[in-house]
């Protein structure tokens, strides 16, 4: 059996080292982009509504710049292409790119491939705001949720890295593992107060638990619009600091040696992550697996350098919960599954996969 994985090693380095990185990164860009228009074609396809698939094509390619087609549609079925389907796909890559994106991003700056948004109070944060706005509808509307979760996963990461900062006695310090063991105990804590919450009000359970599930159901053109200012500014600061992020990686001494400040590019990058993956969970409820396993993926496509992960990250979650919301509103058509039900049958397998693969290569 060593042989075996020893001998399978030396195969995976003369194959990278017949094909040069640059060429390597590219077809990895390449693979991915292709993989995004085709889960977003297969969203706008299928669906519960039958549409045409011809008279779809020529509707979409409509809408491109200096391309005009007539299309067959009829004005309903053009409704429920673009003010139902195509709001709900666009919003699903947002969302799917930002937590890939806040998952790679954390996972650099923890030196850590096993770190996500979870594991630093984001998510526990959200669900404890979103728990409040629900618990709390008799005096609030529904779009309270989604302001709340916001805020709440916000609250949950600043709390995490106040508690990291004071154990470790220093805002800018080198505690990578304090802050995450801060951010373990932050996250438990929050918990613990949601679930006294849905104890003293039973009634909400259900509401609280199918938000905590995840869904893209209620996707709208302004949610699209909501998010997409936090979307763009959080994605621009983590994908910029790339190459800090492999500074970062050969330790904090040797990154200070470099002329960088480690401590300052932590906290600028966990707070951009922060911003990600908060904006995110606003608009979709707790979605598991994307942040964790899309930056393993990126890696076995174009190595480990941040520059290539991230925007690779970025793209790939998008297109894999593009295609997973797909399969949550038609596998029990007309029914949904919640999509983080979704990310979890594929996601957990696909960890396992991309773990035993990462130790095959490193035996």
């Amino acid at each position: 059996m060593r042989s075996r994985t020893r001998s399978r090693a030396p195969s995976r380095e003369r194959a990278a080292l017949r094909y040069p990185r640059s060429v390597r990164r590219l077809g990895a860009f390449g693979l991915a982009a292709a993989f995004l228009a085709a889960a977003t074609l297969v969203a706008a396809f299928v669906g519960a509504a039958d549409l045409n698939p011809l008279a779809t094509a020529a509707a979409l390619l409509d809408k491109v710049p200096f391309v005009a087609l007539p299309s067959s549609m009829s004005p309903l079925d053009r409704a429920v292409l673009f003010q139902i389907r195509l709001p709900r796909v666009v919003l699903g890559a947002l969302v799917g790119g930002l937590l890939a994106l806040a998952g790679a991003g954390y996972q650099g700056v923890f030196r850590n491939p096993l770190v996500d948004s979870g594991l630093l109070g984001a998510s526990a944060g959200a669900g404890l705001g979103a728990t409040l706005a629900i618990v709390d509808l008799g005096r609030a509307g529904p779009g309270v949720v989604p302001v709340a979760a916001f805020v709440g996963s916000l609250a949950g990461v600043a709390a995490a890295y106040l508690t990291g900062a004071v154990a470790s006695r220093t805002m800018l310090g080198d505690g990578v593992a304090t802050l995450l063991l801060a951010g373990i105990a932050v996250g438990s804590f929050l918990t613990a107060v949601q679930t006294l919450l849905l104890q003293r009000s039973a009634q909400d359970i259900q509401a609280v638990y199918s938000w905590l599930l995840g869904s893209l159901s209620a996707a709208s053109w302004q949610q699209v619009t909501e998010i997409l200012p936090y979307a763009a500014v959080s994605s621009v600061v983590i994908l910029l600091h790339g190459r800090h992020l492999d500074v970062l990686a050969v330790g904090d001494e040797e990154a200070r040696a470099l002329g960088l400040r480690p401590g300052l590019v932590r906290l600028i990058v966990i707070a951009a992550c922060a911003l990600a993956a908060a904006s995110a969970v606003a608009v979709s409820g707790l979605i598991g697996f994307v942040g964790i396993v899309v930056p393993h993926v990126a890696r076995r496509l174009a190595g480990p350098s941040y520059p290539s992960v991230l925007p690779l990250s970025l793209l790939i979650g998008a297109g894999f919960l593009v295609l997973a919301d797909t399969l949550a509103r038609t596998v029990l058509s007309p029914a949904e599954l919640p999509i983080g039900v979704v990310t979890a049958l594929i996601g957990a397998p696909a960890f396992v996969w991309v773990l035993r693969g990462t130790r095959s290569a490193s035996t």
